[in-house]
């Protein structure tokens, strides 16, 4: 029983640390995606500038959930790591050539455009590996005794770059919603136009993976349309497109703020899908929580150590967000 409640507690802090790292990374990474159809150089530094103060914070979540993963799930790491090389590589360079753009950017001069193409580049690409590694992840992956025989190239597929695409859009409408909260003129009133188109674009995506995803695995078809399962789920589309109107009459309303609250409570109504879904299984298709986690001990010692560090990280979350609450201007300091 000590087992299995501490690996219960692992799936939640890696969940967390994941979900936390979808949401803030997914919002500069929309700023970012975002980037090179603003309408003009003034209104892409102000763009930069609402990020500015906390992207590389936000990247903090990933290594989080990476260094959990590692320690509590060895078997996980073993498998994702060969099986996804590749878009893992690509994602890795992505956010480095993404960070030297925002150290030089405001410091070059004849070289900008250079550093603008490094950012768009490095989070459009970024998100799209990101969706990549999903869909491979809701796929699976073929395994024999918890090592990884498949091939190199198993990741890209039809679904797999469907979701990265998805995931492209996802990130651009977050990131739209927010640029809408934290500026204000030209900049602002460019956002509001395009928020409408990617919401559109986001809710289609949602439709089509929600549609596949059972269609791939008949185990969880069952799961979603078995009695009494059909009567929990049948209340999440109705609320997913309550939430999708509160988002469109928010935009039409010009609320600065509500937008952006729409589209984190669309993020969670689909993170917390996918995991009920794909639930007890951390590995498709048939390899379960219990089965890839560590040894009790190494579960416990970690522990100890996310519970000195977490709140730490909550912390100089929380403080970064607060002290630069507020909108940003043309005027606002960023990186210079």
């Amino acid at each position: 029983m000590e087992t299995i409640d501490l690996t219960l507690i692992w799936a939640l802090i890696i969940a967390i640390g994941v979900f936390m790292y979808v949401l803030m990374d997914g919002f500069d990474l929309g700023v970012g995606i975002l980037f090179p159809f603003a309408p003009g150089e003034e209104a892409r530094d102000t763009m930069m500038n609402t990020v500015a103060p906390v992207w590389d914070g936000n990247e903090t979540w990933l290594v989080l959930g990476g260094a959990g993963l590692l320690g509590a799930f060895p078997m996980v790491y073993s498998v994702l790591l060969p099986a996804l090389y590749l878009p893992v590589l690509f994602m890795l360079v992505a956010l480095i050539f993404r960070g030297v753009a925002f150290e030089f950017r405001f410091k070059a001069k004849q070289s900008k455009w250079l550093w603008d193409i490094s950012f768009t580049v490095g989070s459009t690409l970024a998100a799209f590996t990101q969706g990549i590694i999903l869909g491979a992840f809701i796929q699976g992956f073929e395994v024999q005794d918890g090592t990884y025989v498949g091939g190199m190239f198993d990741w890209l597929t039809p679904f797999s770059i469907m979701t990265g695409f998805g995931l492209v859009a996802g990130y651009a409408l977050i990131g739209c919603a927010w640029i809408i909260m934290k500026t204000l003129g030209d900049v602002r009133e460019w956002a509001y136009s395009i928020a409408d188109r990617l919401l559109l674009i986001t809710l289609l995506v949602v439709a089509v993976v929600s549609v596949w995803t059972p269609l791939m695995h008949e185990a969880i078809a069952e799961r979603w349309f078995s009695l009494p399962n059909l009567f929990y789920f049948a209340p999440v589309p109705i609320v997913t497109a309550g939430i999708a109107l509160l988002f469109y009459r928010a935009l039409h309303q010009r609320n600065d703020f509500l937008p952006f609250f729409c589209a984190l409570g669309l993020y969670i109504l689909s993170y917390t899908g996918l995991a009920i879904s794909l639930w007890p299984n951390v590995i498709q298709p048939d390899i379960t929580l219990w089965e890839a986690a560590s040894a009790p001990e190494s579960q416990l010692f970690l522990l100890l150590g996310v519970l000195f560090t977490l709140p730490i990280i909550l912390g100089y979350t929380t403080w970064t967000y607060w002290v630069f609450r507020g909108k940003v201007t043309k005027d606002s300091v960023g990186y210079h």
